[in-house]
């Protein structure tokens, strides 16, 4: 599956947003949640999220598909933790807190990048946020060859494989094999980006002349709206914290 391509039905109501409008609600919604320490909020927030996701047009099935990562790196966190710890029964609640908010931090952020188009992202961040078209078409273009990391990654196991390189059940090998794999996977990840960058520069991206917009980004009414509603979910949030009595600032 191509994670840099959208996975959500295009026409669904929050789908069409504005990709900037869609970024400012999922960073509002994780500048508030990391700003306290307890279970409440992000709780709340999750639930608001995932009752969200049809609106998105994105099925739950694809969205687990997309996030299982992300989902065994939160189980993993909170298993480490809880294993490890000398009171577990406090760790535990610790644990399952951090948890939530890893969730709800990371989910606005995984739908609005599954929503939309990476040439509207980069269109968009240009007309509507001011960014510079030099950040926004190189982000572009990195965001374009993700997909070939993953299928290096599968070449570098089958060409391993036909030379009959095996480590066998020494996990001190497989760790080996590894550390090897990466070390080439960003040695050729290295070599590719320079010569994007020199085809770049040889086609005038950083030339300094004002560039046009081949397709309008509107930032409407509605995308207003989104930003309100991440806003207003994101206060939501920590109100149920404040009210609940288990609100806990970090940095107090």
């Amino acid at each position: 599956m191509n994670r840099a391509e959208p996975i959500a039905d295009p026409t669904a109501p929050l789908a069409r947003r504005n990709p900037v409008a869609k970024l400012a609600a999922a960073g509002v919604l994780a500048l508030a949640l990391v700003v306290s320490l307890d279970p409440v909020g992000p709780a709340v927030a999750l639930a608001v999220e995932l009752a969200a996701v049809p609106l998105f047009g994105v099925r739950y099935r694809a969205l687990a598909r997309r996030t299982w990562p992300l989902l065994g790196s939160v189980a993993g966190a909170v298993l480490t933790l809880v294993l490890f710890a000398a009171d577990r029964d406090h760790v535990l609640a610790s644990a399952l807190a951090l948890g939530l908010r890893l969730l709800a931090v990371a989910l606005p952020g995984v739908l609005a990048f599954a929503t939309t188009d990476p040439t509207d992202l980069a269109d968009a961040l240009v007309q509507n946020a001011r960014v510079s078209p030099r950040f926004a078409i190189g982000t572009l273009a990195a965001w374009r060859l993700v997909p070939l990391l993953g299928e290096e990654w599968r070449l570098i196991g089958y060409a391993r494989r036909a030379r009959g390189v095996d480590p066998g059940r020494s996990p001190v090998a497989r760790l080996r094999l590894l550390a090897s794999a990466a070390f080439v996977l960003l040695v050729g990840a290295i070599r590719r980006g320079t010569r994007l960058a020199a085809a770049m520069d040889a086609r005038g991206f950083d030339s300094g002349v004002p560039r046009t917009s081949a397709r309008r980004q509107a930032f409407t009414a509605a995308d207003g709206l989104l930003v309100a509603g991440g806003c207003l979910v994101a206060a939501g949030a920590v109100t149920a914290s404040v009210l609940t009595g288990y609100f806990h600032p970090l940095f107090s």
